[in-house]
């Protein structure tokens, strides 16, 4: 039955892709860039996004005060040049004269003020409020410890000049400014519409691309921003359809409908020699966290004996991608990657751990459930790990799987015993891995908390050495995932996607950053929109 339900709503799918097709529209013999999403993004407001879902929608209507250059390297962007003092604590960023808002405002570093402090603000919530924790008395703000916004390191001197104090040196914080969550906002806007500021009708942004609709559940469509600074995108508009099934947005390629999409496991066989077919490495890690406060998980050494009891070299063979087992967190290709560090797969070891923690027998073992947002990739994973743990453990671990907003939202409210979840550079520093696991982060669902590995984390944030900065990281690795072990680091991914040939501009880089507005398309043809 739900195989059969499975179906029904792809086929509506790709009926509805199809008739918009086949009925024509104001974008026909445009240049249109089509791609799929997931999911519906949870939210495009910049300070609250979280999932790559809604930061790949954000990152083309929106631009900060950086980007990256091919080799992933901060360049100015908003602002034209930054200034560094001395010690490295203090940044002076001067802002592009040039740059406006789509209602024509000029973007100010008021508004770069304003976003980081909505940001930092407790009331916000905001899950990357800990990225800005580098800046002077941020932390304390967003702790509510200091109410005074004042006393945080970020001011607009004037209109065009903005000046960071940071509280340590951090040798990465240029790249921290390319990000979404510290792109600028517009209080007058925000203060108006409330949590409707982000609806396509309220929505006003300075990037390359604007919202031109939101059909929930099926589609976004982006249209070229005609006044962006660096100049109209080649692009007329670029259209996101809502698409779930990975086997549904293959087939809506296979059609026509697509220009870019990722592959599921099960049609990599098939498309390795395809012309479209293209595969890159991937700055991204994927794990299974523990809720350390709920039983057995309460216990290290449990923790400890699920890591052991996996065979990692399993995963590359069912998913077939180019993934890389690990037992490591930095990823491979990013500094301080150390791919010794971690518990190796010992199931007799695990066993006798599951036996010092008070469960002689498997039957002892209270009920486990492994948590994680409906995909077929995600089930391949999850089937086989619970395989596994049955074999090596003998122990019998329920699956639940939920449609991804109501995951995030799960995570946050009530985290599971066991949840999946991955993690993308964004911003290709070891700091960007290891901070996600510090006590004072937002994206920290495990509720494990280490005042060594803490310190561990700022200490490499500053250290320009880089042999001693690999042995900080080395040492925060193994409390992350041999000690303390509050998560288990599964494999590191690859890209492996189609893209149709007649583009050209999108070079394929290991952030998975999709820079559409350098894209351009090599022949027009008609679409729908």
């Amino acid at each position: 039955m739900k195989k059969s339900l499975v179906a029904v709503l792809s086929l509506m799918v790709i009926l509805a892709v199809t008739l918009g097709r086949i009925q024509g529209d104001p974008l026909k013999d445009s240049a249109v860039f089509r791609m799929h999403l997931a999911s519906e993004p949870p939210t495009l407001d910049w300070s609250l996004a979280t999932d790559n879902v809604s930061i790949r929608v954000i990152e083309n209507l929106m631009e900060g005060l950086a980007q990256y250059d091919d080799a992933l390297q901060p360049i100015p962007a908003v602002a034209k040049k930054w200034d560094v003092s001395e010690d490295g604590k203090t940044y002076v960023f001067h802002l592009r004269e040039d740059v406006h808002w789509s209602d024509g405002k000029a973007v100010t570093a008021h508004d770069f003020e304003y976003a980081w402090k909505r940001l930092l603000h407790p009331e916000t919530a905001s899950e990357y409020a800990y990225f800005l924790f580098d800046v002077e008395h941020a932390a304390e703000f967003n702790a509510g410890v200091i109410n005074d916004a004042s006393r945080v390191g970020v001011k607009a001197l004037d209109t065009t000049t903005l000046e960071v104090k940071l509280k340590k040196k951090a040798v990465y914080f240029p790249s921290i400014t390319t990000f979404t969550a510290t792109y600028p906002q517009r209080k007058d806007l925000i203060e108006t519409h409330g949590d409707h500021w982000t609806d396509p009708e309220n929505l006003v942004t300075n990037g390359p691309f604007l919202l031109k609709g939101w059909h929930h559940e099926y589609r976004l469509t982006l249209i070229a921003n005609e006044t962006y600074y660096e100049g109209r995108p080649a692009l007329d508009a670029v259209i996101f359809y809502v698409v779930s099934e990975e086997t549904t947005a293959l087939t809506l390629y296979e059609t026509g409908d697509l220009d870019r999409v990722s592959l599921p496991p099960i049609a990599i066989p098939k498309y390795q020699d395809h012309p479209d077919y293209l595969r890159a490495p991937f700055l991204r890690g994927y794990y299974y966290g523990f809720n350390v406060t709920k039983s057995p998980f309460d216990d290290v050494r449990m923790r400890r004996a699920f890591s052991m009891a996996i065979d990692r070299t399993e995963i590359p063979r069912i998913l077939k991608g180019g993934e890389l087992p690990a037992t490591s967190w930095i990823p491979a290709g990013m500094f301080a990657h150390n791919p010794n560090v971690g518990l190796g797969f010992d199931p007799e070891k695990a066993r006798q751990l599951m036996r010092e923690a008070g469960y002689r027998r498997a039957s002892d073992v209270p009920p486990i459930t492994l948590s994680y947002n409906t995909d077929p990739t995600n089930t391949l994973i999850a089937q086989n790990i619970q395989a596994q743990w049955k074999k090596h453990l003998g122990i019998t671990v329920s699956l639940e799987n939920m449609e991804w907003k109501v995951y995030l939202r799960q995570l946050k409210e009530d985290t599971p015993q066991v949840f999946r979840l991955g993690w993308g550079a964004d911003y290709p520093d070891p700091d960007n891995f290891m901070n996600l696991f510090t006590s004072t982060s937002g994206n920290n669902n495990t509720h494990w908390g280490n005042a060594v590995f803490d310190r561990l984390i700022s200490e490499g944030a500053t250290e320009p050495d880089r042999s001693k900065r690999q042995k900080l990281y080395d040492a925060a690795q193994r409390i992350l995932t041999e000690q303390d072990v509050p998560i288990i680091p599964l494999f590191f991914a690859a890209q492996n996607i189609l893209i149709r040939p007649d583009f050209e501009g999108l070079q394929i880089n290991a952030m998975d950053l999709l820079r559409l507005k350098n894209a351009r398309i090599k022949s027009t043809r008609k679409v729908q929109s």
